[in-house]
């Protein structure tokens, strides 16, 4: 089984313009994730997907592969996935490029859901933690999901999910981690089909899996996260790399 990482990354983002290129210890956001991912030491392979020529060169500087995109896209899905037509591999591993945390369990976990999935019900595979009492469950940029009985991702929301109208029970909220393990061929699925009802109204990359039938398995972990959208979560994260 080929195991190949491919980090999608853009220089525009709406909520933290130029973020991939912001330092945040040594290094940008980009190559700070671009090493945590090759230091997992999982992967067959590793690639930075980008259209931007900056991006580009922050990677080859540090000796990393570089795939342009050639076309727009609406997702790091799709992003991915124009590479992954052209590379040979069986599982895809997305690391979001502003995410410079990864934890070696966690991944061996989802990989672990294809490697003991003999009946290949599963397409792919992510994370999900607790919300915790520092965060706002009505943040909408905090990406809820809810699961079935087996982990199965049943929705993914901005918005607080579920709604609790029954207040004698006791439920937890999960946020998504934005770490995903695919089937190659579920993502090529995926690029070759139009933006769904939900995942345009939502903007939530995964809607489109779920509408066209996919099966999510997600993968729970309390390990802490460092995902950067916000210039809070920046700050948070020169933080962190300063005392570690």
């Amino acid at each position: 089984m080929k195991i190949v990482c491919l980090i999608p990354a853009r220089l525009e983002s709406t909520r933290l313009p130029g973020k991939m290129l912001k330092n945040i210890g040594d290094f940008p956001v980009i190559v700070q994730t671009y090493l945590a991912a090759k230091n997992l030491n999982l992967f067959d392979d590793i690639w930075v997907v980008t259209e931007s020529k900056e991006i580009g060169k922050a990677i080859e500087n540090v000796n990393g592969k570089v795939f342009y995109s050639t076309k727009d896209h609406n997702s790091g899905s799709d992003r991915i996935a124009e590479a992954a037509e052209t590379i040979e591999a069986d599982i895809i591993v997305n690391v979001q490029g502003d995410t410079p945390l990864i934890y070696k369990e966690s991944m061996i976990k989802l990989l672990d859901c294809f490697r003991n999935d003999s009946t290949n019900q599963v397409d792919l595979a992510s994370l999900m933690t607790k919300v915790d009492a520092t965060e706002n469950v009505n943040d909408s940029n905090i990406v809820k999901v809810i699961v079935d009985t087996n982990d199965f991702a049943l929705y993914f929301s901005r918005s607080a999910i579920p709604f609790i109208r029954n207040n004698d029970v006791d439920i937890n909220y999960y946020k998504h981690i934005g770490v995903y393990v695919f089937r190659k061929e579920a993502l090529v699925n995926f690029y070759n089909t139009p933006q769904t009802p939900l995942e345009k109204a939502e903007l939530i990359e995964c809607l489109r899996y779920l509408e066209i039938g996919k099966k999510i398995k997600m993968v729970y972990t309390d390990e802490f996260t460092l995902e950067i959208d916000t210039e809070n979560d920046l700050l948070n994260a020169i933080t962190y790399f300063k005392k570690n």
